[in-house]
Order: C-alpha cells, then sequence, then structure tokens
C-alpha cells in the first residue's frame, strides 16, 4: 500500500483512512511563547493566606459588577458558566466583608477570658428599665457587669470606657467613620473576685442567641471556674429574674450568686441544659451532669483525655464531648438508661498517631468509660477546641482543633467525612471560641496570628481575613437584642444592624456590619 502524501495544513489518519485539518493558533494570540516568571518559594501556609488575602479582596471589589448582573438578570447572579447563585446571599457576602471594628479604650487590663451580651431589668432611681449588660470573666477570675450605651448617670460612679474606630471598610479608611459608638460603664463594686479563672460564662432559659428585639429577657445565667492548684473548678448560678441594681444595692445583685458543685480536677467547659435544670461539665478526668436544684454530680464519661469543648444536642438526649486527643464523642445523655447496671460500659476506641509507622499491624486504641454510641465517634487531627452546633437544624455541628482546622459535620453522616471544611484559621494550642450569626450564614473565629476570619457557612469562602489585635482573640458573641447606642443628648441613634462582642487579653472590641 503507498505511502500517504503529505497535503499543508492537513494530517492523515491511517484507522480512518482520510485527512483531517491542523488547527492552527488561537486568533488574536501571541505567536511567541510564554517566558514564565519566577517566583520566590512560598509556604502551604504563605500560600493559603495570600489566597485568602486576594479572595477577600475580590470579594469587596464586586459590588458594581453584582448590582449591574441584578439589573440584567433579575434575582440570579450568574457566577459561572454552570451554575447560578442568589443575589440576596451574594450581596451578604460582600457585607460581611465590610465591618466596622471599634476598640475600647482602657480595657487593655480587663484579660478577657468569657463573654456574653444578654438584656436584663436594671432598678434606678426613677425606676424600673430594660438595658443591655455585658457579662464578663477575666482569666485573674473577676465576674462583672457593663453597662452598654449608657453613661452611667444613675449609678454613683464607675469606669466608662470609650470606643474608637480601628478598622472601617465601608468608607475604605481605618481612622474616619460616619456616627459614634456608644460607651461600656462599669458601676464600682460591680465586679467580684471568685478564686480561679473564669472558664465559661452560659446563659439561662429565656435568654437564646437568636432573641428578637423586645423579646424575654434574662432569666439566670451559669459560669464555671477553672481550678486552681489548692483548689479544683466550681459551677454557679447567677439569678437575674428580679430586677438588678447595680447602683448602692449591688451587694444585693451578688448575694444571687450561688455555688452550686464543686469538684476535685479542672473545670473546662460547661453547657447550661436548662430544660433539665442542670449543667454539663468537662474536665480533665471526664463529662459530668450537675443537678441545679441538689448540687449532684453524676459522671457519664471517664477518660484520661481532657473534655475540652461539649455541645447539647437533640434537646438534651445527645451531649458532644470535644477531647484533648482530637476525639469527638457522641454521648446518650438520657435521664432513663435501658441497662442492667448503673456503671459506665467500657469502650475501646481506635485512634491515629502522627508518628504511628504507614502500613504497620499494631492499632492504637484509647479505653473510655461511659453512655456513648462508638459508631458516632469521628476524630479531629489534633485537640478540639471548640464545638457548636447549629440551632436552626441540631444534626449539622462545627468543630475546630489545634492545628487549624475548623469543618461542618452531620451526625447522621459522620463516616463520611466533614461536609465542609474551612481553610485559613490559624491555631496550634489555643482554646479559641467559634461564633455563629444569629441567622446562621456565617462564622467566625479569631487565631494565634491575631486575625479575625469569617466564612460563608454554605460555601466555605473566606469573606473576611484582618488582623487589629495585637492578641488572640479567644472570645466572640452576637449582640443580638437592640442597638445599644447611647440616648445622651441624643449624640448616639438606634439602629438594628448586626454585631458582634470580640474579647482577648488585650481588651475589648466590638465589630459591626451596616
Amino acid at each position: 500500500m503507498p505511502q500517504p502524501r503529505e497535503l499543508p495544513g492537513f494530517y492523515y489518519d491511517p484507522e480512518k483512512n482520510r485527512y483531517f485539518p491542523i488547527k492552527g493558533r488561537i486568533p488574536g494570540s501571541s505567536s511567541k511563547p510564554k517566558t514564565p516568571t519566577l517566583k520566590p518559594p512560598q509556604t502551604p501556609s504563605n500560600q493559603l493566606q495570600e489566597s485568602g488575602r486576594s479572595c477577600c479582596r475580590r470579594l469587596r471589589n464586586r459590588t458594581s459588577k453584582l448590582l449591574q448582573a441584578r439589573e440584567l438578570d433579575g434575582r440570579h447572579v450568574i457566577a459561572s458558566h454552570y451554575c447560578k447563585r442568589n443575589f440576596a446571599e451574594e450581596f451578604r457576602k460582600i457585607q460581611a466583608s465590610k465591618p466596622v471594628v471599634w476598640k475600647y479604650r482602657g480595657t487593655d487590663k480587663m484579660g478577657i477570658s468569657a463573654l456574653e451580651h444578654l438584656r436584663v431589668d436594671v432598678q434606678t432611681p426613677e425606676g424600673q428599665s430594660e438595658t443591655d449588660v455585658l457579662l464578663t470573666g477575666s482569666i485573674n477570675g473577676s465576674l462583672s457587669f457593663s453597662e452598654v450605651g449608657r453613661v452611667g448617670k444613675y449609678f454613683d460612679g464607675g469606669t466608662k470606657w470609650m470606643a474608637d474606630c480601628v478598622m472601617n471598610y465601608v468608607k475604605e479608611k481605618t481612622v474616619e467613620r460616619n456616627e459614634v459608638l456608644g460607651p461600656v460603664f462599669r458601676p464600682n463594686r460591680a465586679a467580684l473576685l471568685m478564686p480561679s479563672r473564669i472558664s465559661c460564662i452560659r446563659l439561662g432559659p429565656k435568654c437564646s442567641s437568636h432573641a428578637v428585639n423586645d423579646g424575654p429577657i434574662v432569666g439566670h445565667a451559669l459560669f464555671t471556674t477553672l481550678g486552681s492548684d489548692t483548689s479544683g473548678g466550681s459551677v454557679y448560678t447567677l439569678r437575674l429574674v428580679e430586677p438588678l441594681d447595680l447602683g448602692s444595692g449591688i451587694l444585693n445583685t451578688w448575694s444571687r450568686l450561688e455555688e452550686i458543685a464543686s469538684v476535685r480536677c479542672t473545670l473546662w467547659t460547661a453547657e447550661y441544659d436548662y430544660n433539665r435544670q442542670r449543667a454539663v461539665i468537662g474536665t480533665n478526668l471526664g463529662g459530668a451532669s450537675v443537678d441545679l436544684e441538689t448540687g449532684m454530680t453524676s459522671w457519664f464519661l471517664h477518660c484520661k483525655s481532657d473534655v475540652f469543648a461539649q455541645q447539647i444536642v437533640n434537646s438534651g438526649n445527645v451531649i458532644l464531648c470535644g477531647l484533648r486527643n482530637g476525639a469527638i464523642l457522641t454521648v446518650d445523655f438520657r435521664e432513663k438508661r435501658e441497662r442492667l447496671s448503673d456503671r459506665l460500659i467500657t469502650h475501646q476506641i481506635p485512634c491515629t498517631s502522627s508518628d504511628k509507622k504507614v502500613g504497620g499491624s499494631n492499632k492504637e486504641w484509647f479505653k473510655l468509660k461511659g453512655d456513648i454510641y462508638p459508631s458516632h465517634t469521628v476524630r479531629m487531627p489534633s485537640s478540639i477546641s471548640c464545638l457548636v452546633s447549629l440551632q436552626f437544624d441540631e444534626q449539622y455541628f462545627f468543630s475546630s482543633s489545634m492545628d487549624g482546622s475548623m469543618r461542618l459535620y452531620d451526625r447522621r453522616l459522620l463516616q463520611r467525612g466533614a461536609v465542609q471544611c474551612y481553610e485559613g484559621h490559624v491555631n496550634s494550642h489555643t482554646r479559641i471560641q467559634i461564633g455563629v450569626d444569629p441567622a446562621e450564614r456565617f462564622i467566625m473565629s479569631g487565631g494565634e496570628d491575631c486575625k479575625l476570619r469569617l466564612w460563608s457557612i454554605k460555601s466555605g469562602e473566606l469573606l473576611f481575613e484582618d488582623k487589629f489585635s495585637d492578641s488572640v482573640l479567644s472570645t466572640v458573641c452576637y449582640q443580638t437584642c437592640r442597638s445599644f447606642k447611647a440616648e445622651e443628648d441624643d449624640l448616639y441613634k438606634h439602629d438594628s444592624s448586626l454585631g458582634a462582642w470580640l474579647g482577648s487579653h488585650e481588651g475589648l472590641f466590638y465589630m459591626q456590619w451596616l
């Protein structure tokens, strides 16, 4: 068979026995090959931070394009060639990436370790009124009340902290602001020194983080102390049903403080199971339940790994326990256990080790005793830092660990791994709290690089990343009631914008989205 002839611009396919045109370069493209520019090598952490910063910059710069796309395409915005996204959802992301941040002068000596915003009734010489209050715990054991948005005109004296705007992405400047944030005022004798560090503060049944304006006020608050070398941690409750007197009758307010129980161990965390009037505590010996009426303590988990984080789900029937070794246990927390003995069941849970040889035949296990579901156990790469469940669907929960991992899990699909991962978080050894906004669209956390980051829960996209504190922002709580703008001389006006309180060893911050 003769060899096929060579035709200019064509090539011959022997299988199909025909000629095909040779495709040239794309019209308009450069005929010269591009020479790659050499870039200095980057570490994985630097690459991740640079990609996060570029993502945040792109998000802030696409507002005009988003509005133009809405006018052309209606309520849906074309995000790519393959999918469409909702305009409102995309616009909320842009808003979340442009916060305004204030820092309160003089709060650098507070050393905040726990923080909650609540709305309570306060007794004043002119009668009873509702006001917003910050309940803060510090690393030196101080527990204190601070009134928000007023100037303390009903009190004999105290300390007033004014806010300075340290970051304003709305104006694209860091020093200018179009409004003045209300002060925070702590009356005299409104701080009480406890035996050791305040490890956590939890609010009672009438204080949901999803409370609406003019909703029910706080009824009770629960807080715990970490413990010291001479004594263990303790569980306390503070009754807030009656109006608070933060003035001359402050001692009457502190008289409502009651120590419920004390344990001879380190008390890391606690949850308020107000449906059953008990507290669930996590210690270096395991997990226990404390009856808030009798003070009786009953252990539901014994293990050699500290319980750093807990979360009550399924209306109190199940509790998640995050351990120092990275395991997240699902504990059966029902009162009536269907078993013949009151003794806790012994389990052996397989664990992974970073120094274990690949391909080794020996499995590593850790023993524990408790009412757990072994098949519902999930492992994180490092010690668990925080656990948070979604209120709208308790099957989903967030977990962060001390290697910078942050993940979203579905309790029904734990064996399949995480539903969503959130990249960019920085942590190696610090217990850092996770904050979820009331609408449960965004998740926020500080990092050991002193930066604050905010992600979209649904997409995992990093929306905000910046540094405005010189220490780790380890505590966060959202301001959910009515605006706390001060009313003195009509200088501060009310608004309904969303905001969050941030606490660190450096002081108190407030972040707001206009």
